[in-house]
């Protein structure tokens, strides 16, 4: 039986914690030896315990248009929808809970 896209070898990882929820951006590799990546976010489950987990699988040829979607998302929030809050604000919170 032939491997599944949960199972492929990862070669690299990046977590992000956000309050509840944590994302993982993750490079696998394919049968081809060529690469993809995976975005997980996952929330704990009180009732048992459990995770929930979301994932999108991003391939090569779809990387530009994503991160320019992406990117293009974002700033109309940060500059059209809400230009007067301080997004820096996490930023910094981050670095200063890592520090306690």
């Amino acid at each position: 039986m032939g491997e599944s896209n949960y199972d492929r070898e990862e070669v690299f990882s990046k977590k992000v914690r956000a309050g509840k929820r944590t994302y993982f951006f993750d490079v696998k590799t394919t049968m081809k030896d060529d690469f993809y990546i995976t975005i997980t976010e996952s929330k704990k489950r009180y009732e048992d315990g459990g995770y929930v987990k979301h994932k999108i699988f991003l391939y090569k040829e779809d990387f530009n248009k994503f991160s320019e979607a992406f990117a293009e998302t974002v700033n109309y929030v940060k500059s059209d929808l809400m230009p007067e809050y301080d997004f820096d604000e996490f930023s910094r919170k981050d670095i200063n809970d890592s520090h306690q």
